[in-house]
């Protein structure tokens, strides 16, 4: 069984798309949340994920696009788009959000978007909060997405150690917790401007991270267009 493993989409329906494409035929698709915000095109994102039968959990962008107090955290350009995705998304798209549970566990892998201790808010950016979380992860294996940025944590008997993967880097799933990210689709903070997305391959034990192109003048011109704050469309052409 092979997964394509998505997260922070963030309305960017050409990078989700490209993505799509590129991952083929899969058996399944995952996604960690922050299916919205940012980005001009929330409906196209989350019919195309309905069309897939994508699973997936609620991430902090999708709570404040349904009304949550999620939207009082956010910097005032981030603030701005999700008050544009509430004023702009379908009623049929708001339904999709609100039934998205914050976590779930799919085939004995647990899914969330921040952290396992805290599915909406927690970064896991250092050694630290990875052992904290990997000390109250249920699953061997977690998913989770929020920094936008790919990157496995994985816990031996001596430590915890971060590996960050390149594109086509691949790692196997061994018999020790593992925390794994597959980096943002929609929104890259790595320095590296591609969508970035994960494959879980459960036959053989192991995940690939996956870089593709996408059109991303495309991206900013409708979010120009929608009147979305320019900084959120310029960072795409760095990654950043």
């Amino acid at each position: 069984m092979r997964v394509a493993v998505l997260s922070d989409i963030h309305s960017n329906i050409v990078a989700l798309d490209a993505v799509l494409s590129d991952a083929g035929d899969v058996d399944a698709i995952w996604h960690l949340g922050d299916v919205v915000g940012y980005g001009p095109q929330p409906d196209a994102v989350v019919a195309r994920l309905d069309e897939r039968d994508a699973t997936g959990v609620r991430g902090n962008h999708d709570a404040a696009a349904i009304g949550g107090p999620e939207i009082d955290w956010f910097n005032p350009e981030a603030r701005a788009a999700a008050e544009w995705t509430r004023d702009s998304i379908a009623d049929s798209t708001r339904a999709w959000l609100s039934a998205l549970p914050e976590r779930r566990v799919v085939d004995d892998v647990l899914l969330v978007h921040g952290s396992p201790r805290d599915p909406l808010r927690e970064y896991v950016t250092d050694r630290a909060a990875a052992e904290d979380n990997m000390a109250v992860q249920e699953t061997q294996h977690a998913l989770h997405g929020h920094t936008h940025v790919p990157a496995a944590w994985t816990a031996t008997p001596d430590r915890v150690a971060l590996i960050q993967p390149g594109a086509s880097d691949a790692i196997d799933l061994g018999t020790y917790l593992m925390l794994i990210n597959p980096g943002s689709v929609g929104q890259p903070r790595d320095g590296d401007a591609r969508a970035s997305y994960l494959v879980l391959d459960r036959e053989i034990r192991r995940v690939t991270w996956h870089r593709v192109a996408y059109d991303i003048d495309r991206v900013q011109a409708d979010m120009r267009a929608a009147g979305l704050p320019e900084r959120l469309a310029a960072r795409l052409s760095f990654g950043l």
